[in-house]
């Protein structure tokens, strides 16, 4: 009597996680530190992950830091390189020793993962290195969001705001993840200077046309109206650009960022953690947040009958 075959092994089991990405000075690493203080309050077990070698002093606990294989002052004192082209190359480095990492990961298994990643914006725009680390990442069955923080202070100023624009699509397109943009330090946006239109204008990106009179009244600008009409036309043609806003202090705002960021890489959490959100959210504002639940319900039962529903609403 024949034996019988062995089983296969067993698929590895599904991570969940975000890679924050954004230009220097978007505030990434406060970004990680709030969402990381702010899931543990809700019971998910975090860690974080510093894929930046020119991060030094990290102000929250880092279970893998990319340090440890290579930093950008090794590289450009070694190699000659200024900052630009040092980035390149520890990037292209770590490609090169994705074992290392993975090694690094596996402890981690049972952890939800914030990737706090490099600054400079040739890496998501049109070099291979970062990319090719997320897909190697995918490949691991990580399912991840890119959550690319913007600084809201662009939205003052129509000119950088349609580069902004244009530099977000191309990201999005060029890393190839569900994709989250986030207008940061909103705290801070009437520090900037008064906004030409009200702020679902910039978070929607709504009908660019009204913003490019603005740049025609600048003399400046004038001169380039036909470049800036067929860049205009080229982000709403795609459709596929809009921002949620963060404030990293306020706890609603993180749970709208967490929210949107949890629907699009898939994560489904269970009923303890939307009880903490309950506790929480009750804790800031002194009512508890029976709408959110019923919400919430009704975004995991997308699909499911009416009545069922139905049920779930009046058991809360």
């Amino acid at each position: 009597m024949s034996a019988r075959p062995a089983p296969p092994p067993a698929a590895p089991s599904l991570r969940f996680g975000q890679v924050v990405i954004g230009p220097p000075g978007s505030g990434k690493t406060t970004y990680c530190r709030g969402m990381a203080e702010f899931l543990g309050l809700l019971g998910r077990k975090v860690v974080v992950v510093n894929l930046d070698p020119a991060n030094e002093g990290l102000p929250y606990p880092c279970a893998v830091d990319v340090s440890e294989l290579v930093t950008l002052d090794d590289v450009m004192d070694g190699l000659q390189l200024g900052p630009n082209g040092g980035l390149l190359y520890c990037m292209e480095y770590l490609q090169a020793n994705l074992d290392w990492l993975q090694a690094k990961l596996q402890p981690h298994a049972d952890s939800y993962f914030l990737f706090d990643c490099p600054g400079q914006v040739e890496l998501y725009t049109h070099q291979n290195s970062v990319k090719n680390i997320f897909s190697q990442l995918a490949q691991w069955n990580f399912r991840l969001t890119a959550v690319h923080l913007v600084d809201s202070h662009y939205c003052t100023d129509p000119a950088k705001f349609i580069s902004v624009l244009c530099t977000s699509l191309s990201t999005m397109l060029h890393i190839e993840l569900p994709h989250v943009n986030v207008l940061s330090k909103m705290d801070l946006i009437e520090q900037y200077g008064k906004l030409a239109f009200n702020l679902d204008y910039y978070t929607e990106v709504l009908d660019l046309s009204y913003l490019l009179d603005h740049l025609a009244a600048d003399p400046f600008f004038r001169k380039f109206l036909r470049l800036n009409e067929k860049l205009a036309e080229v982000i709403q043609d795609y459709g596929l650009v809009s921002f949620v806003p963060l404030n990293v202090q306020d706890k609603e705002s993180m749970m709208q960022v967490m929210r949107v960021v949890d629907k699009a890489n898939g994560y489904c959490f269970g009923d303890l953690e939307e009880r903490n959100i309950q506790a929480l959210m009750s804790a800031a504002v002194g009512v508890d947040f029976h709408f959110d639940a019923t919400l919430g319900v009704q975004e995991r039962y997308v699909g499911a009958s009416d009545q069922t529903v139905e049920d779930e609403v009046r058991d809360l």
